[in-house]
């Protein structure tokens, strides 16, 4: 048996030699036939490797494993379309190389949609990477003057599905803008963008600084695309009003000293009081 752990280690196949002494056991207890045998190490190995790549691709997409869909409060968003969501997130955009916008104000919940839907793609063995948009234009902006330009650009085109945030909270810095648009180009069509803004497509000229630029990103990411506008309340706010409304009510209750006696210990000490005016 070690003879063929040292082949199936020679082949990569970790999964196996892990198993094949408990797989050969309950052969032998069960009588099972070679090729059954070897079907359950070849799922033994699938299983790990699955697995595996599950935890890979999400380390990589620098995704917040814990923005699920499931802890998102659709109730505090009455208009948004679930069904909607629930579609996107089964990912057929990304098979199509098609693309989403969240447009909305701040603390809406936009980051955390890209964030479940991208975790959705993660599952279904597609590769995805999560980045700020302005960090970005930063990086690949410091990459030009380390040599490492077309090495970091294709980290940005290489996955299924590319999901950029904030996109507007900060105005496109001017060396940016050449990046995002060749971004933009090289992704039309032949992968996947989730972008978030707090901005409308009006205001895209004056981010960019330039509205022949705007209007040719614009035009490339709206192509195939669904565009969710999210037009609720700020969830940051909501939160606020709540802590806030603790605190008064918590005011409002009246203030206690010590703990009041009970009527028993009352009676007790009136008793003590008799007994010794008598004596």
């Amino acid at each position: 048996m070690e003879a063929l752990k040292t082949q199936l280690r020679s082949l990569k196949l970790s999964s196996m030699v892990d198993g094949l002494e408990l797989r050969n056991k309950h052969a032998l207890e069960n009588q099972i036939s070679y090729l059954e045998f070897l079907e359950l190490l070849v799922e033994d190995e699938i299983v790990r490797r699955q697995t595996n790549g599950y935890h890979t691709r999400l380390r990589e997409s620098k995704l917040h494993s814990q923005k699920v869909l499931d802890a998102y409060d659709f109730s505090f968003q009455p208009e948004l379309d679930k069904k909607m969501i629930y579609e996107l997130a089964s990912c057929r955009f990304v098979d199509q190389k098609h693309n989403v916008i969240f447009m909305g104000k701040p603390g809406v919940g936009k980051t955390h949609l890209a964030h479940a839907i991208g975790l959705e793609a993660i599952k279904k063995g597609k590769k995805v990477l999560f980045a700020h948009t302005n960090e970005m234009m930063e990086k690949l902006y410091s990459s030009r003057a380390d040599g490492s330009y077309r090495f970091t650009i294709q980290k940005y085109l290489k996955p299924e599905l590319l999901i950029l945030d904030e996109l507007g909270f900060k105005k496109m810095p001017q060396y940016g803008m050449d990046d995002f648009f060749e971004i933009i180009r090289h992704r039309y069509e032949t992968g996947s963008l989730i972008v978030t803004t707090n901005r409308n497509f009006e205001d895209w000229g004056a981010l960019f600084g330039d509205k022949v630029m705007a209007s040719a990103i614009i035009d490339r990411i709206v192509h195939h695309a669904v565009i969710v506008k999210i037009s609720g309340t700020s969830y940051r706010v909501k939160n606020l009003i709540e802590i806030q409304e603790i605190y008064k009510n918590d005011e409002k209750l009246p203030a206690r000293r010590g703990r009041p006696k009970k009527e028993e210990e009352q009676n007790d000490m009136q008793d003590q009081d008799e007994n010794f005016e008598n004596e």
